[in-house]
This record gives C-alpha cells, sequence and structure tokens, in this order.
C-alpha cells in the first residue's frame, strides 16, 4: 500500500490536507480520517498512529503541511523583489488560497484550537508559521525586534482567519481589505518607532516597549 514506506511524519503532512477537506462535512473526527487515508490508499490503522493526539494532531498537521507549501513556493528568494509589506501580504494571501473551499473545516478547527487545553499547542503552531513567513520575506532580526514583529504577525494572522471564514464578497474582497488595513496599521507603527528611535541618546528601549 502506498504510504507504507513513509515516517508517520511524512504521512501526517500527506494526510492533512485530505483530512481537511473531509472536516467540512464530518469534522476533525476520525470518519474524516478514515476517509484520507482511503484516499490515499494508505492501512486505517497505520493512518490512526500518525494522529494519536486525535482533532489537535490533524489540524496542527494541516497548519505544518500548508507551511511546507508555502516554503516550497517561495525559497527561492523572488518574494524578496517586493517591498516588505507586500511581500508580507503576499504570503497572507498565499495562506488564505491554500486553504480556500475549506471554511467549514477551517471554523471548526478554530474552535477546536480555542479550547484551554489546546491553547499552547496553538499558539506554539502561530508562532511557527508566523517565523516562517517572516524568514521567508528576508527578516534577519535577532534583538526584541524578532519577538516583536513575529507576535504582531500571529495576531494579524489569527484575526484574518477569523474574518475570511465568514467573508461571502466575490473573491474575498473583504479578507483582502481587511489585510491591507492591518498591515499599513503595522507600517505606521514602525515609522513611529524608528522615528523615536533615532532622537538623541538616552532613549530607554525597554522603557518603550513597557
Amino acid at each position: 500500500m502506498a504510504g507504507d514506506d513513509r515516517t508517520l511524519d511524512e504521512l501526517r503532512l500527506a494526510l492533512a490536507p485530505d483530512i481537511a477537506s473531509a472536516a467540512v462535512f464530518d469534522g476533525w473526527s476520525d470518519q474524516a480520517l478514515c476517509q484520507a487515508a482511503a484516499l490515499a490508499g494508505v492501512d486505517t490503522a497505520v493512518a490512526r498512529l500518525a494522529f494519536p493526539g486525535g482533532p489537535m494532531d490533524m489540524i496542527c498537521a494541516w497548519i505544518a503541511a500548508t507551511d511546507a507549501q508555502m516554503k516550497a513556493a517561495f525559497a527561492d528568494g523572488h518574494l524578496l523583489d517586493l517591498k516588505v509589506r507586500e511581500r508580507i501580504r503576499t504570503l497572507l494571501l498565499f495562506r488564505l488560497d491554500a486553504v480556500a473551499g475549506r471554511e467549514e473545516a477551517l471554523r471548526r478547527a478554530l474552535a477546536i484550537q480555542a479550547m484551554p487545553q489546546n491553547l499552547r499547542r496553538s499558539l506554539k503552531s502561530g508562532w511557527n508559521s508566523a517565523d516562517l513567513m517572516w524568514r521567508l520575506a528576508g527578516d534577519t532580526a535577532t534583538d526584541y525586534n524578532h519577538y516583536t514583529k513575529r507576535a504582531i504577525l500571529c495576531g494579524i494572522y489569527s484575526a484574518t482567519l477569523a474574518v475570511f471564514v465568514d467573508d461571502r464578497s466575490e473573491g474575498k474582497e473583504e479578507t483582502r481589505a481587511f489585510i491591507d488595513r492591518r498591515i499599513e496599521n503595522v507600517m505606521q507603527f514602525e515609522k513611529t518607532k524608528a522615528q523615536l528611535l533615532r532622537k538623541g541618546d538616552g532613549f530607554d528601549v525597554a522603557r518603550f516597549l513597557g
């Protein structure tokens, strides 16, 4: 059977998109997992071994699969020809396009991720995705900017997903407009911060962040 020679990590990434498609109708359930396994020709018992944590394992694998697709699409560096705000916008839209048509699966995934017992893994997955987006956008910051950029992008992305699942506008124009507004807010913040940092001696970064 296909998949018998793959590791469980490889199986998770391979099965996750099909599980998400099945989750549109069946939720993040064993039934969705079995449908994806049958479609891929993978033994159901082996597929279950790949997701011992149930729904959250499936959802995290879907996020990781999207991360892998994004990395493959932009690893050649062509994104660096754009301005920073366009790099981030392009990456966000890529992720939305990757889940388009599975809005109901995304809605259910967000509800599961918001459960108290799942928040830590949800935050970790969101941080990893934000970190990858910034790295693909050419960010090399290692100071406090490294963390603030990722935290801000996590917030933008999670808010964008909440808008995306309910967006009925043509071509998801409302979501695209929402992204543009949020990115503009961030760019204004960065300009203000840069002006403060250029001021004379004695500027206290810790106090500014506080």
